[in-house]
């Protein structure tokens, strides 16, 4: 059966792939970004995030083009990548970053809004008792933004599976090395397999509605918000 193909399987096992590990980079640098704003107390604040956030709503191939100024083996930054073996263009660790940099604002605003709802009297309460910044985080804030913070993982987890634009740019369409399953729907549709294409957006299109469903639950009521 043509669903069982590797034509199919190995760019989706590439996408699944390309798309964990753009999560779990996200969840680290994007909590860590998220918790600085949340608590940071600057004109620059709003700034600073609306930069982070550009990648929302910048073309792909620009930002495949940032990218690729930026890894590419001429800049200075893939230069010195290349010199530890290193190399991003053309290959999946370069998928890896263009999901990675598209993913990124969805984690950042769900973990910022998460954490500024988090009462502030919960970790007073903690600094009083002796525990210490670390602590107040990990044993606190932490589990009381969780759910919030997953569901921005599963938002960054289906934008960075159905990635398209900045992965072409940056890693190219190689089959069985780069080539994603939203690559391989554009190389299915140019060759006329629409049986193929067809498959494979259905498998796509079927994983990002559950991840949304399952977003959407643990997204916080909008009654019970605090108002500030």
């Amino acid at each position: 059966m043509i669903i069982f193909s590797s034509g199919i399987w190995v760019p989706l096992l590439l996408s699944l792939k390309v798309a964990g590990w753009a999560t779990l980079i996200n969840l680290i640098l994007g909590v860590a970004a998220a918790f600085g704003l949340a608590r940071w107390r600057s004109r620059l604040r709003e700034l600073v995030d609306a930069l982070l956030t550009l990648p929302l709503v910048l073309p792909p191939t620009v930002l495949g083009y940032y990218l690729l100024v930026l890894l590419g083996r001429r800049s200075p930054f893939g230069q010195w990548l290349a010199q530890f073996g290193i190399q991003f263009i053309f290959t999946w660790q370069g998928a890896v970053a263009a999901s990675t940099v598209v993913a990124f604002p969805l984690v950042l605003k769900a973990a910022r809004t998460a954490f500024e709802q988090v009462e502030p009297q919960l970790e007073d309460a903690a600094r009083v008792l002796g525990v210490s910044e670390a602590g107040i985080f990990f044993r606190v804030t932490l589990p009381l933004a969780r759910k919030g913070i997953a569901a921005g993982a599963l938002l960054a987890f289906a934008r960075a599976l159905g990635e398209f634009g900045a992965t072409l740019m940056v890693a190219g369409s190689l089959p069985g090395r780069t080539q994603t399953l939203s690559v391989a729907i554009y190389e299915a549709v140019q060759a006329g397999d629409d049986t193929t294409a067809t498959i494979m957006v259905l498998i796509i299109s079927l994983t990002c509605v559950a991840a949304l469903l399952l977003a959407s639950r643990l997204m916080p009521n909008k009654t019970n918000l605090r108002l500030r």
